[in-house]
């Protein structure tokens, strides 16, 4: 009897590849970028878990199924984000947080990305699920940056920072494809309403937060 593979299972580097319907050089390079999660055995190998794989299979096939122009979006928006966080780790709203923390904001990072993929594919009834992951990591990251002593202002600079780069990443497509103004319109309207609800979160974690130390006192 042929076995099943559970979603706690660990593949390799080459398994996981024919998992996803890839090239292993594709995945590993998707796993350098920090694309997708990784394990590395004592011995240097490469171990994906299954449940990631999937999970990042159908983020993908949201994205690349919605249209051309949310698959293209979707590339260039991931390759400037990495290339504008190494370039700006310095800036007080990256480098004021320890290292774990960090850490963790990083892995929100990603998901937000995932997510934004997700989001402005989705068929509108899938959208109010999406919009409660937002809600969740925008709290997230409100609580880590108000206990990290970050200024709201600087807590926000973040989103602003995620936002300015898709928004712009969304206005150069007409430079490099044909793309039609309603379709990119919808995509930034997309793209602001996800990073509205993440700000919003993060303003509401500060403000309990005041009113509770108000109370208190």
């Amino acid at each position: 009897m042929t076995e099943h593979p559970t979603p706690d299972q660990w593949l390799s580097l080459s398994a996981a590849a024919d998992r996803l319907g890839v090239h292993p050089t594709t995945l590993r390079r998707w796993s350098d970028n920090g694309d997708i999660t990784t394990m590395l055995t004592p011995g240097g190998h490469r171990r994906y878990l299954i449940s990631d794989l999937d999970k990042f299979s159908q983020t993908r096939r949201s994205v690349m199924g919605s249209n051309q122009v949310a698959a293209e979006w979707a590339d260039r928006a991931l390759q400037t984000t990495r290339q504008e966080i190494v370039s700006r780790r310095d800036e007080n709203w990256l480098s004021s947080f320890d290292n774990g923390t960090r850490d963790s904001n990083r892995r929100l990072g990603q998901q937000l990305l995932g997510l934004t993929m997700q989001y402005i594919g989705a068929p509108e009834k899938e959208q109010p699920s999406l919009m409660s992951q937002a809600h969740a990591i925008g709290r997230q990251y409100g609580e880590m940056a108000y206990e990290s002593g970050l200024p709201l202002t600087e807590a926000l600079q973040a989103t602003l920072f995620f936002r300015d780069l898709l928004i712009e990443t969304a206005l150069q497509l007409p430079e490099n494809m044909p793309v039609k103004p309603q379709a990119n319109i919808r995509l930034m309207r997309k793209i602001n309403q996800l990073l509205n609800a993440i700000q919003l979160q993060i303003a509401e974690v500060y403000d309990g937060s005041s009113s509770d130390i108000l109370y208190r006192g």
